[in-house]
């Protein structure tokens, strides 16, 4: 990745995985990776109830969320729909960075761009639904003074806004995988996902009354672009568990790209709302990133 070649620039790569496989980690590390190559980068939050990620990007104050932007959650009387009652686009999804209000974003000391899709916890009992943040993060497109960042999506812990369509947006979709069989069948639920949606599987929409909604959201899975499902090993103690972690997902069609060690420093500045420390995980992000530019370019 040398010169003005950016063959990531534009790439919207969603990160996943259980709950404590330490997604947040690897999306904040990414991040801050994809600057040190000059990439324009955005980190979207659309975890709807992890807090602190702003603070492991060494940013004091959180930005407001989008879904204050976007007009608030339909449940509690505002305009955005959960994408599984509603599939409609978000209106307005395309934002200029340059043009968004200073208070709903905020630049980490790398020039990361920090946006909080919204936090279930600010709305109160009755609106325990979080579909309308799955919507920001499938619909959000950002580009920046004419340019289009990378925008690495870190996402609910767990399977379900995957399973509420959120990949159809995205370009590929990053499983964080700590040694943990949980982790592992992760990834190949996800990698099952794909494939059948490849092989012509269609959602689930015997709910949705309008044909109209129908044929928009059988349209949305068709036509998405997700390119593949990439594991990204972390919090690994020894080889042994990184060879066991391979051969796993290995044996079930899912490609890995790197691994990253436990490292103590990460817990202390998680638990601390501190940094994530300089050079943590660089060597194996630069891995990574190599891994995710190779199997994003088209062999000649």
């Amino acid at each position: 990745m040398t010169g003005s070649h950016r063959p990531l620039e534009g790439m919207r790569l969603g990160v996943l995985g259980k709950g404590g496989s330490g997604k947040s980690t690897v999306a904040v590390l990414l991040c801050q990776t994809l600057r040190k190559h000059g990439y324009e980068v955005c980190l979207l939050d659309a975890d709807s109830t992890n807090v602190g990620t702003h603070l492991a990007l060494g940013i004091a104050q959180a930005p407001r969320s989008l879904l204050d932007y976007f007009g608030g959650m339909v449940f509690s009387g505002g305009s955005v729909t959960c994408p599984v009652d509603d599939p409609t686009p978000l209106d307005n999804a395309a934002i200029d960075l340059d043009k968004l209000p200073a208070e709903y974003m905020s630049l980490s000391p790398s020039g990361v761009v920090l946006l909080i899709a919204g936090k279930i916890g600010e709305f109160g009992p009755g609106a325990g639904c979080d579909g309308p943040i799955a919507k920001i993060a499938r619909d959000l497109r950002v580009e920046k003074g004419g340019l289009h960042p990378v925008t690495v999506l870190d996402l609910k812990a767990g399977f379900e806004d995957t399973a509420r369509g959120v990949f159809t947006g995205l370009d590929w979709l990053l499983v964080v995988v700590d040694p943990s069989t949980a982790a592992m069948q992760m990834a190949v639920h996800l990698q099952n996902l794909l494939d059948k949606v490849r092989e012509g599987a269609r959602p689930a929409t015997a709910h949705l009354e309008n044909p109209d909604l129908v044929a928009l959201v059988n349209t949305l899975y068709r036509t998405s672009r997700v390119r593949g499902v990439l594991g990204v090993f972390n919090r690994v103690r020894e080889s042994e568990e990184e060879t066991l972690l391979a051969d796993g997902l290995d044996s079930q069609g899912v490609q890995h790209m790197g691994c990253l060690e436990e490292d103590s420093r990460v817990r202390k500045a998680w638990l601390h709302g501190q940094p994530l420390p300089d050079g943590v995980g660089q060597a194996e992000l630069e891995l990574v990133l190599d891994a995710l530019v190779r199997a994003s370019v088209p062999v000649a």
